[in-house]
């Protein structure tokens, strides 16, 4: 039996450590189950992927000015015939796979500014490529939502519709599909892909003392695809909001621990930090979801607004409260026991979130418990997701396992 070959796509290595997240808990299954298979991947930042996951990677787009705004006619032809070359780019790349896997991550949604002609184009290929050169394309424990703009809505519909398996990682996702068209009798819900990544080591809470670190996650939100309007006017509200929070818990004697998600939210943690300047409010470094559960795991709460911040923050078993820019962070936070404590990014109100807060911290010590029994629980799910991608995507190898099982 010749070796599977299989590819991983999407916007991996591009400074998103939730994406990379993703993509990390599938390479595990794969290496784990399927050690025998050949893994390569077609994605935003190669060099970065192939440098920490140690396989060989392909970038996503023929033109590199993608994702930069085009004005002038030199970029706006580039971006233009950038789409017919990635047409053929994907196709040669895909005819190369058995198995396509797609892991994780908000594909099937615009909860964030998002293009037609961007991410969305880059996945219906995938999809049609895969349905005409007979590759199974898997969406693993995808986000999807309602979308409003129908070019958008029209692609990552038939995207989906051509996908030759679909999971999500909550039902929101399952049933926002479904609304759009789309045919989920057999779709499965599990768990984000991020809680199957190795949990850190549990930090020993002091029985007394101060109180300990509040980790913040910060995100340069402004607002989703439907705001793009009113989105400076979101930001500043989101961004003032925070530095208020922020500032009152340095005025308690709380140590702050600044945490991003993406590169981007560099700047929302330049302006807090120039706005509260008091040597209690520090800035992490985090390279991976390991770096930032690490963080979360030494704090005694974390309030945060990206999404895997709290996937993080969640899975490490840390009081959390979510800044909740979409209905995908109030769903997450409800499946892990923490539906009471979640507080709208578009409309933060400093008092209000510190109440929120100073309740959260009073019921620590029930909240802890609560999140290890659904750490536990999304363990189990996750492990009947990688079974069922096995039977579907490896059925070779699903065959050979069952027949050691039987002898």
């Amino acid at each position: 039996m010749t070796a599977a070959r299989v590819g991983v796509f999407g916007l991996l290595g591009s400074g998103n450590l939730g994406n990379d997240g993703s993509l990390e808990a599938v390479l595990g299954y794969l290496r784990a189950e399927h050690p025998e298979a050949v893994v390569d991947a077609l994605c935003g930042g190669p060099e970065v992927v192939a440098a920490r996951y140690g396989i060989p990677a392909t970038r996503l787009h023929w033109y590199r000015g993608e994702y930069r705004t085009a004005s002038r006619a030199g970029a706006i032809a580039g971006k233009g015939l950038g789409k017919l070359v990635d047409a053929v780019r994907t196709a040669a790349w895909v005819r190369r796979h058995d198995v396509v896997i797609v892991p994780g991550m908000g594909v099937l949604e615009a909860t964030l500014p998002l293009r037609p002609w961007g991410f969305p184009y880059s996945l219906f290929l995938l999809c049609a490529s895969g349905r005409l050169l007979r590759t199974r394309v898997a969406l693993v424990g995808v986000g999807a939502d309602a979308i409003s703009d129908r070019p958008t809505r029209a692609l990552v519909r038939r995207a989906a519709r051509l996908a030759a398996y679909r999971s999500y990682r909550d039902a929101l996702s399952r049933d926002a599909m479904r609304a759009m068209g789309v045919d989920t009798s057999r779709d499965e819900v599990y768990p984000d892909l991020a809680f199957a990544l190795p949990t850190p080591t549990p930090t020993a809470i002091a029985p007394s003392g101060p109180p300990g670190p509040v980790c913040v996650g910060v995100m340069d939100f402004h607002g989703g695809n439907d705001d793009r309007a009113r989105a400076e006017e979101i930001h500043r509200r989101y961004l003032d909001g925070t530095t208020r929070f922020v500032r009152a818990l340095v005025e308690d004697g709380r140590p702050v621990r600044l945490l991003t998600g993406d590169a981007c939210d560099a700047a929302v943690v330049a302006a807090i930090l120039d706005a509260v300047d008091s040597p209690l409010v520090t800035a992490a470094e985090a390279a991976s979801l390991a770096d930032l559960m690490k963080e979360t795991a030494a704090a005694d709460a974390v309030v945060a607004t990206r999404y895997h911040n709290l996937v993080c923050a969640l899975k490490a078993g840390t009081p959390t409260l979510a800044l909740s820019y979409a209905a995908k962070s109030d769903a997450l936070m409800e499946s892990m026991g923490l539906g009471a404590y979640c507080h709208p990014a578009r409309e933060v109100d400093a008092d209000r979130l510190l109440e929120q807060f100073r309740s959260l911290e009073g019921r620590a010590a029930e909240l802890r418990q609560t999140l290890a029994e659904r750490n536990l629980a999304a363990t189990r799910q996750l492990g009947d997701q990688f079974t069922a991608l096995t039977a579907a995507l490896f059925p070779a190898a699903d065959h050979a396992h069952t027949l050691r099982e039987a002898s």
